[in-house]
């Protein structure tokens, strides 16, 4: 007679690409990663560190626990900022858990009704730069006329949602639209043609930026081209979980450089420069894109790695600024880019780099984070502000669009009145021999 044995436990992930077991075993749980997780440091918990967020994938791979609202919660609080993989002695790739991670959430977990349509807005507007194109006339409006400093002295914001605050104290105020025509030509002689990914809010929000780019690049001899059908690279939604959309972005975005015949594809977001290099892994599933996307990634390059590559060609005139570097955590942890910015404003004369303690924490930007997960994003921001605050600088640089809004919000409750910029800008106003508007405001 035969014992009935007990059927093991179903996992509470479904098939299509769980969290791998592989890279979870991989996790010794030494607790390197907890000084610089932004969540434990905030709060102590160990469900809210990366280990024991892994340890909670772990779970739900056996089957020991479902995925419900309180599991979820340890997830939507994670920053996705991968300060853990630049601290972690064994490798541990988090960046990937994560996002698999949340990619289960949202097909498998039901969110609220209020929830699910809040981030439907912020996906279908962030991501198209069209719609956010017809949002500046209105909000152009709004700060114009003098109705955003009366809405925020008479306290009126109080009466909408906590996210729905936190979304209006990020808009940056809106400068003149610079766009970036579909080609620059090189100064001089031709050194490389190079493709520039525009992105969505920096195209229509920070674009100066993006000018910028293109005109540091022409100077150094690089043809830039900026294929105008390019849309969303999918940033947003694969760090977010929402996989599908983001592959349909991937695929047009390989779509729009590939007709373009480029040497390097140029990233000025740390976000989208971060979720381009992994196109190869997002499409890995897929005959027609899979190769595709590992040559488009291979030639992605964030602009510091680019202008650090080339030998300097323009000459760099004085800016007399103490600046203060914020290292984007998508550019320091997921993409290993640190000493090529610092290189870059190090060449400018009259420059002086002070560092900001801390540099691996997250500010609270980190894509969507500040406007799904307000309270924490404010707590680290006020943190990253506060630091700044003890620098004496004249103006904070660093290399991704969410920072930038990110930090000067979180100066402006510190009445600090310090300029935020990409550091671009400030190679810019150097070979320009212009004092930089920003500077001016």
């Amino acid at each position: 007679m035969t014992t009935p044995t007990n059927p093991l436990p179903a996992p509470a992930f479904d098939a299509h690409h769980p969290p791998s077991t592989e890279i979870i075993d991989k996790c010794v749980h030494c607790g390197f990663c907890l000084p610089v997780c932004p969540t434990y440091v905030l709060w102590g918990q160990e469900m809210d560190s990366p280990r024991g967020r892994i340890y909670l994938m772990k779970l739900a791979a056996e089957g020991a626990v479902q995925i419900n609202p309180k599991w979820v919660s340890h997830f939507d609080s994670c920053l996705g900022c991968m300060a853990c993989m630049t601290a972690c002695p064994s490798g541990v790739d988090y960046g990937k858990l994560i996002e698999a991670t949340r990619a289960q959430i949202e097909r498998n977990f039901p969110r609220s009704s209020a929830e699910k349509h809040y981030r439907q807005f912020l996906f279908e507007t962030f991501t198209r730069p069209d719609r956010l194109r017809r949002l500046r006339a209105p909000l152009l409006a709004y700060q114009k006329s003098g109705l955003q400093a009366l809405v925020r002295g008479l306290g009126l914001l109080y009466l909408l949602p906590k996210k729905w605050r936190a979304m209006e104290a990020l808009l940056p105020k809106l400068a003149p639209l610079e766009a970036v025509p579909e080609i620059t030509r090189a100064v001089g002689a031709k050194r490389r043609r190079v493709g520039l990914l525009l992105g969505c809010v920096q195209r229509e929000f920070l674009s100066q930026v993006n000018g910028a780019t293109a005109r540091v690049l022409a100077a150094e001899g690089c043809e830039v081209v900026a294929p105008q059908a390019q849309t969303c690279c999918g940033a947003l939604l694969v760090h977010a979980g929402e996989e599908s959309a983001a592959i349909d972005f991937a695929k047009k975005t390989i779509d729009a450089f590939e007709k373009v015949n480029v040497e390097t594809i140029v990233t000025n977001t740390a976000g989208c420069g971060s979720n381009v290099k992994e196109y190869g892994h997002l499409l890995r599933d897929d005959p027609e894109y899979a190769e595709r996307a590992k040559k488009f990634a291979a030639k992605c390059k964030d602009i510091s790695e680019v202008l650090t590559e080339l030998e300097p060609r323009s000459p760099r005139h004085p800016l007399r600024l103490r600046v203060a570097f914020h290292d984007s955590c998508h550019l320091q942890h997921a993409q290993g880019v640190r000493s090529q910015p610092r290189a870059l404003l190090s060449r400018i004369p009259g420059l002086e780099l002070a560092e900001i303690p801390e540099s691996a924490i997250c500010c609270g930007s980190a894509g969507i984070y500040n406007l799904v997960q307000p309270d924490a994003a404010k707590s680290l921001g006020d943190r990253k502000a506060e630091l700044v605050s003890q620098l004496a600088a004249d103006v904070v640089a660093t290399g991704n669009p969410g920072c930038i809004l990110q930090l000067q919000s979180a100066l402006a409750r510190h009445h600090q009145k310090i300029p935020v910029v990409h550091t671009i800008q400030l190679l810019d106003a150097s070979l320009r021999a212009q004092s930089p508007d920003f500077l001016r405001d």
